[in-house]
């Protein structure tokens, strides 16, 4: 295989739950040259990963396929590029296959791998796996680069800094030191999978009696929900919420002794860096989306009969977030770091 496709067109954790299965395709086909087809947004992914991906084609989006605004007259021109491409291999990384797996056919690949519905259209036996039980998204991933021959099972996420970086944290101004501060992330694309801000404000206070300094961090749309956090806490806090690129804000998360937040991006990005985490499941299946390393990050959520939705807001009073209290969240975090902030040295693996 000379020439191979990947297709998951979703956002970062998305994306950074598959780097496994990345990794294992490019240890597996080093010589292969591998294009990523995903999101705009994930063009700077691709180039940051550049050790896996060699290419990376913007999707333009597909009638029915939510990710995006289909982008109707940019499909042709889109299909017309990655058929001229001449994919020996086209690997379908977005899902169950209900309708991803259609999107990829039309690619022109001389071979297609993925997974599909027990009820779906299977393109190929030999290559495709049955979506199946619920499992977590890295060994799900990983178990079909297994199936096509892709050995190891390296589960470890991982997320490259450029020196750019580290720059554009410098340009922030003066922050706490590294370790001693709690990187609190309040906000999350759906509104179902926030946990409340006034909640996150109170356990950032009873962070900040026990000595830690907190840093607010989120996107330009999460400025509002920062601003409920602030206003529910009596200590200072950093909020750096909307001036972060996507690299500052992994190396702020990085640089922090713990982080707080939803079941986001944020909370891959820890894993990624190993640095300890409180991460509260509203919405989403902790079995899915949780870190594997289970004793140096920690998955609150409440039972409910609903979990995991599709709703953009709960209907019903968001049960599965309010089921989580604050005292819970701080038990755990203080249970990760003591009673005030380490430093990494001290820290237990």
């Amino acid at each position: 295989m000379r020439r191979i496709a990947v297709f998951r067109a979703l956002q970062l954790g998305d994306m950074l739950c598959v780097v496994p299965a990345l990794r294992a395709l490019h240890r597996a086909a080093p010589q292969a040259r591998i294009t990523l087809i995903g999101l705009p947004w994930a063009r700077e992914f691709a180039d940051r990963f550049r050790h896996y991906i060699d290419a990376f084609m913007v999707f333009p989006g597909f009638p029915g396929l939510p990710e995006r605004i289909p982008d109707v007259a940019a499909l042709p021109r889109f299909l017309t590029d990655a058929r001229m491409r001449r994919f020996d291999l086209a690997i379908q990384l977005h899902g169950s296959g209900a309708l991803s797996n259609s999107i990829v056919a039309l690619l022109g690949a001389r071979r297609m791998a993925g997974f599909h519905q027990a009820d779906g259209w299977c393109p190929d036996p030999a290559t495709f796996l049955p979506w199946g039980e619920p499992e977590h998204e890295v060994t799900r991933y990983l178990r079909l680069m297994q199936s096509l021959g892709c050995s190891g099972d390296d589960t470890a996420l991982e997320f490259p800094f450029e020196v750019t970086d580290r720059a554009a944290v410098a340009a922030l101004g003066p922050l706490p030191p590294e370790r001693r501060f709690v990187c609190i992330h309040a906000g999350a694309r759906m509104r179902s999978r926030r946990w409340p801000a006034a909640r996150f404000g109170q356990v950032a206070d009873g962070l900040a009696a026990r000595g830690w300094q907190v840093v607010l961090t989120g996107s330009i749309e999460e400025q509002a929900v920062a601003a409920e956090v602030m206003a529910q806490m009596a200590a200072p806090a950093f909020d750096l919420t909307g001036r972060t690129t996507l690299g500052s804000l992994a190396l702020l998360v990085a640089r922090a002794g713990l982080v707080v937040s939803n079941d986001t991006a944020v909370s891959h990005l820890a894993a990624a860096s190993g640095t300890p985490s409180v991460i509260i499941s509203s919405g989403g299946d902790p079995l899915r989306w949780a870190p594997l390393d289970r004793a140096r990050h920690r998955v609150l959520y409440a039972a409910a009969g609903c979990r995991p939705c599709a709703f953009e807001a709960c209907p019903i009073g968001h049960p599965c977030a309010l089921g989580v209290s604050a005292e819970r969240v701080l038990d755990a975090a203080l249970e990760l770091c003591g009673s005030g902030p380490v430093r990494a040295s001290e820290m237990t693996s």
